[in-house]
């Protein structure tokens, strides 16, 4: 079959296309014909040899840990009723970039038949994310809330949620084809924070007060300007580091000004609830209530291309391979 791996550590142009036997599987795993590899900015980190939060893989390896497909064996102790079904599957943290995958049977999560592939990768490992960020910052109708790269695919997901909860929007994001899908989404107001002096845009479009929660996943200057405004008595919840680094904000400073920091520590105990989170965002993706933007898409060859379009930011929503 051909997989794609990373032969170093290094810029896009390490990930190769190559031919490897089918893999086989194990005891409690199913193999999964894919049709859908998902990817995240962190991946491209962990392509770089740049990530400090996971161990890193041993080379080569092949990238991309979710994956969407059609269950084609069962291994033993693999309840034969999964054959024939649409997953999504985690693989662990490699083993997606491929035609074949292998998953444990724990890590299956069936996929409804309104929803297409795609849509489903997408709802289920941004969408977990978003819903658990937005349970997280308990968002209330009453609220203003700035969602930093809200054209991504977490933050377009987060700018969703917001609505739904009854939350009035500032959408954050860079270049003008960004800013129009955020408005496509529902923002009240969008600002473009490449530009000087874009928190006070914020600050005016949130009548001088600030937004009261501040999804911040883009972190170094921008997430430390984001903090700055944010109204006395927020939240401000981290989830990620696109500029390099997560936002470290002093807990007395933040005591001051009685802001609650969530940290992006709060990622790490996702995990037992990402079931229950992808399963609501499907119910409500199903229900057109939410609808995942996959910005782009790329076929198992142009790896490389995808994983530049992520790291490069030119990406809109969410990137897959479509295999």
């Amino acid at each position: 079959m051909r997989v794609v791996q990373a032969t170093r550590f290094g810029g896009p142009e390490v990930l190769v296309l190559r031919q490897v036997p089918d893999p086989v599987a194990g005891p409690g795993q199913v193999l999964i014909d894919v049709a859908v590899a998902g990817m995240t900015f962190v991946e491209t980190q962990i392509r770089r040899g740049t990530d400090r939060w996971h161990e890193r893989p041993r080379l080569p390896y092949v990238p991309g840990g979710l994956v969407a497909g059609v269950v084609s064996a069962a291994g033993a102790r693999a309840d034969p009723a999964w054959l024939g079904r649409r997953v999504v599957a985690s693989t662990g943290q490699t083993g997606g970039f491929a035609e074949r995958a292998v998953a444990p049977v724990g890590e299956l999560f069936p996929v409804p038949d309104s929803l297409r592939l795609p849509d489903a990768a997408a709802l289920y490992s941004d969408g977990s994310t978003a819903q658990g960020l937005a349970e997280h910052a308990e968002i209330s109708p009453d609220d203003w809330v700035l969602v930093e790269a809200a054209a991504g695919g977490v933050g377009s997901l987060l700018v969703q949620l917001s609505r739904a909860a009854g939350a009035r929007v500032v959408g954050a994001a860079r270049g003008a084809r960004k800013l129009d899908v955020v408005r496509e989404l529902g923002a009240d107001a969008v600002v473009d924070y490449s530009d000087p002096g874009w928190t006070r845009r914020v600050l005016d479009a949130t009548g001088g007060a600030g937004p009261d929660v501040v999804f911040d996943g883009v972190g170094g200057e921008i997430g430390r300007a984001a903090f700055d405004v944010t109204a006395r008595g927020g939240r401000f919840s981290v989830h990620g580091a696109a500029s390099g680094a997560a936002t470290l904000i002093d807990p007395a400073e933040a005591g001051r000004r009685g802001v609650q920091v969530i940290g992006i520590e709060q990622l790490f105990e996702f995990g037992p609830h990402v079931v229950r989170w992808a399963d609501r965002m499907m119910s409500l993706g199903a229900a057109g209530l939410v609808r995942p933007i996959i910005g782009q898409s790329f076929s198992l060859e142009g790896a490389a291309d995808a994983h530049a379009a992520v790291e490069n930011r030119t990406a809109v929503g969410k990137t897959l391979l479509l295999i």
